[in-house]
């Protein structure tokens, strides 16, 4: 089962992810980690992003891509994976579809958790509030104004990737404002009609 998460901070994909690692099998893949793991490794492309980060610079699509590629050649990525955080933009996942297609491989189906923008900022905000009221610190993703800078970013920069898969059919559309449950139960149903549907092909 090869997936993409998709939807904004809050929507709950951490936690969907670790219950899809775990029904699969399957690794989940945070770009972040795969950049700083190529990096020690010292892998060529690794070393290439070294090198531009050492120099102050962002990492281009390129080299992000190939480390992907690099990640899914490795064993237990080879029955699938879920791609989080990536694609953040269209060229991204043009990259990412010629990519796979070079290995023969393609995605199985894309998951965006769909939320309601205005009750999730309410609900970071209260959660915040009685994070304060029991005396502890506020995590950093916790902070509202820190959500909301976070959310417009998402919204300026990565929404339009759901438009992208849409028009390929392949955007699964799930509510996620029910239950962390409710939310992990309509995903895994939706996945298993897919497996059955590839199966009977």
């Amino acid at each position: 089962m090869r997936l993409i998460l998709l939807g904004p901070p809050g929507a709950g994909k951490g936690t969907q992810s670790a219950r899809l690692v775990k029904r699969y099998g399957i690794p989940q893949l945070s770009t972040g980690d795969m950049l700083r793991a190529a990096v020690a490794a010292g892998t060529p492309i690794g070393l290439q992003a070294k090198a531009i980060m050492d120099a102050g610079n962002l990492v281009p699509d390129e080299v992000v891509v190939g480390i992907v590629a690099e990640r899914i050649e490795e064993a237990d990525a080879r029955k699938g994976f879920i791609l989080d955080g990536f694609p953040r933009t269209i060229a991204q996942a043009d990259a990412l579809e010629k990519m796979l297609a070079s290995k023969g491989v393609k995605l199985d189906a894309v998951v965006e958790l769909k939320v309601d923008q205005s009750k999730l900022t309410d609900r970071i905000t209260k959660r915040a509030d009685e994070t304060r009221a029991r005396g502890e610190p506020v995590r950093k993703d916790d902070d509202p104004e820190v959500f909301k800078t976070r959310l417009a970013a998402y919204n300026r920069d990565t929404a339009v990737i759901s438009p992208y898969y849409k028009a390929g059919g392949r955007l699964i559309e799930i509510d996620g404002m029910r239950s962390i449950d409710e939310v992990s139960s309509e995903i895994e149903s939706t996945l298993d009609r897919l497996d059955e549907q590839v199966e009977s092909r």
